[in-house]
């Protein structure tokens, strides 16, 4: 640290200290799967809010039923993941965070994900629909919505009692999620 730097804790960061950390190489910023410790996930992703990245955490809504009461819990979507946006010299940043095992990496090199398939699970969460964690598929007859809400998705067709189900997935993660669909929305895909 030279002698112009102010050390900061993580509560008196300022808002041009975050976007520093933000822009530094924001250029060459992609989204990295982040692997953690087993039920650390939030933990992990409100640290690396706080160092300044970019963090997504995926979250659904579940109902759990105890014998006096019923809650609904906002439950981590992948299991063992946080996905953060940085540039790769950033990494330690992230790395370095309690909680935190590795970034999922081919050959020692982490692996970005496509930034599209991020943005798409990002839109597709913020739309109304009940998404579940599913077994992951890769496949499986595929289809795509025409309309409603969910229009453009597409994803591999499951039928379950008497509903039916699209499934996407996380090829890098291997993890994939689920969403019912009323079947006269749908389409074969291309």
């Amino acid at each position: 640290m030279n002698q112009n730097q102010v050390p900061m804790s993580g509560t008196a960061r300022t808002e041009a200290h975050d976007r520093a950390l933000l822009c530094h190489g924001a250029s060459e910023a992609s989204w990295y799967a982040l692997y953690t410790c087993p039920r650390h996930e939030k933990r992990v992703a409100g640290q690396i809010e706080g160092r300044g990245l970019a963090c997504f955490l995926p979250l659904y809504r579940s109902v759990r039923r105890w014998k006096d009461r019923r809650k609904e819990l906002q439950i981590v979507l992948f299991p063992g993941y946080v996905f953060v946006r940085m540039a790769p010299q950033n990494r330690l940043l992230a790395l370095q965070v309690p909680g935190a095992i590795r970034l999922v990496s081919r050959n020692g090199q982490p692996i970005a994900l496509p930034a599209d398939e991020i943005e798409s699970l990002r839109s597709r969460l913020a739309s109304p629909g009940r998404f579940e964690p599913h077994p992951y598929l890769r496949v499986g007859r595929r289809v795509r919505v025409r309309t409603g809400p969910m229009q453009g998705l597409e994803g591999i067709i499951v039928r379950r009692k008497d509903s039916c189900r699209i499934v996407f997935s996380v090829d890098l993660i291997m993890r994939s999620v689920a969403v019912e669909v009323d079947e006269p929305d749908l389409e074969l895909a291309a």
